[in-house]
Order: C-alpha cells, then sequence, then structure tokens
C-alpha cells in the first residue's frame, strides 16, 4: 500500500503528477472540445499501487464516463494507453503485440521487486528524450506482419458505450429513456470475453481478447501467387476518390522496377505492372491485407493473364469492352440431331414396350394441319404390305402426336378392309 499524504517519505516524492493523461484515439472521443476533471493523487495505480493524478471524462454524447486507471509510468512502460491499456502503435493487446514481436517481457509481480523496477525504470526514462521506448520494448525494433493486418486504423468509438443496466435486465428500471445505462439484453455469462482482468491484460496472460485476436490470425486468409509466371501485375482496390496514381507508386517503387501504372477511376481500382515477376510476389507479400495509403486500407490481388480473362469473357458472352450481349429474339435455335439410319431405326413410334399391347387408334382426333386424312376403310389401294415396314418418306421425323400419322396402323386397317 501506498503512504498516506501527511508522511514525508520516499515513496512520498516519487508520486505522480502530471497535466495531461496519455490516452488513445478511441478513449479520447471524437470531440475535439472535451472537458477533464483533474484529481490530483486521487487513485492508486492497479499495477504498482503509487498515487497518481486522475482524469475523468466523457468521451462523447451517450457516452460513458471513463477515466485513468494507471500510471504514467507503467503505461510508458509498455506504451499503452491509461485506460483501456491496448498498444498506442497498433491498437492491439499486449499479448498480441508481444507474439507478434517474439519476445517476452518478464516484469517482476512481488511488491518489493516491483518497486525496484519502477525505480530504475523511471530513471531510464527521465534520461531519455522521450521519443523512444525504454525496456525490453525499446529493443524490439523489428515489425511483424501479423501486426500490420491485425492493428485498428480508426477509433473504435463503440467502446465507450455505456453499461447495461441491471435494472432493465431485471426488469425493474424506471428511468426509461432517462436512465444514462443501456437497455440491451447481456451477452452469454460463459463467454470469455465477459470476464477479463486489467492486471492480466497489463502482464499479458490469459486476456481472453488477445487469444481470440490470435486464433484469428491463425486462420486469416493467404495470397498464394499465380501458376501462370508471366503474370507480373497486381489488382489493387477500394482506391476511393482521394488516393492517385502518384500514391501508387510511391509506395509500390520499393519493391522493384514498375512498367505500367493503370487507374480506373470509374471501377475504383488500379492494375500496377511489375517488369519482374520477383518484384511482384515481394509486393504482393508485403501489401496483402496490410496496405494502407492516406488512411484508406487497400485490397490488393493478383491480376489475371490475357488468357484466362478471354476465357471468362467467352463463357459469359462478353466483349473485350466488358459489355455482355443480349440473345437476339427470333432466330432459330439449335437444330436437331441427325436421325438415326433406316436399318436401326424402330417403328415404335409410341415408345412401347415390345412385350406391350396394341395401342388403340382413337379415330376421334383430328390430323395435324398439313396432312391429308386417310381414306376410309375398304376404299383406295393398298399403300403398303400391313406387315412390311413403312417407306422412308412416311417416317415422322420426331415423336408422334396423332395415331393418323402412324403409316403402319393406317395400312393395318386398309388391309383389313379391301376386298381380295
Amino acid at each position: 500500500m501506498a503512504t498516506s499524504l501527511g508522511s514525508n517519505t520516499y515513496n512520498r516524492q516519487n508520486w505522480e503528477d502530471a497535466d495531461f493523461p496519455i490516452l488513445c484515439q478511441t478513449c479520447l472521443g471524437e470531440n475535439p472540445y472535451i472537458r477533464m476533471t483533474k484529481e490530483k493523487y486521487g487513485k492508486e495505480c492497479k499495477i504498482c499501487a503509487r498515487p497518481f493524478t486522475v482524469f475523468r471524462w466523457c468521451p462523447g454524447v451517450r457516452m460513458r464516463f471513463k477515466k485513468t486507471e494507471v500510471c504514467q509510468t507503467c503505461s510508458k512502460l509498455k506504451n499503452v494507453c491509461q485506460t483501456c491499456l491496448l498498444d498506442l502503435e497498433y491498437g492491439l493487446p499486449i499479448q498480441v503485440r508481444d507474439a507478434g514481436l517474439s519476445f517476452k517481457d518478464d516484469m517482476p509481480k512481488s511488491d518489493v521487486n516491483k518497486e525496484y523496477y519502477t525505480q530504475n525504470m523511471e530513471r531510464e526514462i527521465s534520461n531519455s528524450d522521450g521519443t523512444r521506448l525504454v525496456g525490453m520494448l525499446g529493443k524490439a525494433t523489428s515489425t511483424s506482419d501479423m501486426l500490420l493486418k491485425l492493428a485498428r486504423t480508426t477509433p473504435y468509438y463503440k467502446r465507450n458505450r455505456p453499461h447495461i443496466c441491471s435494472f432493465w435486465v431485471k426488469g425493474e428500471c424506471k428511468r426509461g429513456e432517462e436512465c444514462p445505462y443501456r437497455h440491451e439484453k447481456p451477452t452469454d455469462p460463459d463467454d470469455p470475453l465477459a470476464d477479463q482482468n486489467i492486471k492480466d491484460r497489463y502482464y499479458g496472460i490469459n486476456d481472453p481478447v488477445a487469444d481470440k485476436l490470435l486464433k484469428w490470425a491463425s486462420i486469416m486468409p493467404r495470397l498464394d501467387p499465380p501458376e501462370d509466371k508471366t503474370i507480373t501485375t497486381l489488382y489493387v482496390g477500394g482506391l476511393g476518390d482521394t488516393i492517385t496514381e502518384t500514391d501508387l507508386r510511391n509506395h509500390f517503387y520499393q519493391f522493384g522496377e514498375i512498367r505500367t501504372i493503370t487507374v480506373v477511376q470509374r471501377q475504383q481500382c488500379a492494375f500496377i505492372q511489375f517488369a519482374t515477376r520477383q518484384a511482384a510476389e515481394v509486393a504482393a507479400e508485403k501489401s496483402f491485407n496490410k496496405l494502407i495509403v492516406n488512411g484508406r486500407r487497400l485490397n490488393v490481388k493478383w491480376g489475371r493473364s490475357q488468357a484466362a480473362r478471354g476465357k471468362e469473357k467467352e463463357k459469359d458472352g462478353t466483349t473485350d469492352s466488358g459489355i455482355k450481349l443480349e440473345p437476339v429474339p427470333g432466330l432459330p435455335g439449335a437444330l436437331p440431331p441427325p436421325p438415326a439410319a433406316e436399318e436401326e431405326a424402330s417403328a415404335n413410334y409410341f415408345n412401347l414396350p415390345p412385350s406391350g399391347p396394341p395401342a388403340v387408334v382413337n379415330t376421334a382426333l383430328p390430323p395435324p394441319p398439313g396432312i391429308a386424312p386417310p381414306p376410309p376403310p375398304g376404299f383406295g389401294p393398298h399403300m403398303f404390305h400391313p406387315m412390311g415396314p413403312p417407306p422412308p418418306f412416311m417416317r415422322a421425323p420426331g415423336p408422334i402426336h396423332y395415331p393418323s400419322q402412324d403409316p403402319e396402323r393406317m395400312g393395318a386397317h386398309a388391309g383389313k378392309h379391301s376386298s381380295p
């Protein structure tokens, strides 16, 4: 425990007195004319247990009041916000940042060792110019692709919303719209995100938010290079109206020689063609899912070869200009398949099984247009032998619709009723 305000000891000299807190943009809020209350030595730091100056403010309309939770010394040791304890550079939990930078900062957790370590870090901070990090974090100069992919580039003001009203959950809230808390259904109590500890987040252990982000990072999509080695073009989407060809050239020139840059303003995209395949692969690897130009996150993909695009256009029925052609009405469709050979043709025009009973001729149906009606039974000459195959010219090219179109049936009736 820290000593009282009236005692004049060495610990009293190390109490913190600051003029402005160390905050991230999300906790500070979107209002540029924010008002804060300052309470000198108002609370104990939740990490080192030393009194520090507490700031309290409201980040926006219909938002909850926030205050600083740790002192500025503990904030500078981890480069985190004094309120949410997220990294100031990437906006990520400390556990995710340390995993991305591949180092572990083992800070002492006992009271005596913690006080000694804090005093040494304060001496190092006072001797520095304030522009570089101290401790183990200052020695980690390399960046990580995972951190660039997971980093939050815009403030997340939804995190400043009020807490859920416990009286409304029980059905006892009588404030109505004047209630400063949210009237929403709470999340599942078994959700790991519902159990968070400020010390676990600061020391980077057992943080449920960090575990969720690390699990998500392990299944993030990758951009594999195409098999066609002649492709040296990258597609960049989501340009908007502010990003120009010069902005793209200033970023991609570091990966190799650029042959052409084509910006399609109508589609808000661009095609960047490199001189070599190696330069294109390096640019795709360094820019995929982490390219931010003028504060805007861009989408990077591999371009397609001319042959592949031509096949897709033929399949979709589009022209080189990208216009899809509609079919012309009134044109004949596809031709029917050629008829089978005469020796392979069957006289079964009704598609009946071979052992089925003979079909009954319905003479009440009118003949189709264009075909003369058959003569009555007993009149007219024999057209062909009743049991013989029909002549080729009488064979129907398509399916049979009427019994009168069957020349075998007609011949059978004609032979039955004719005189010998």
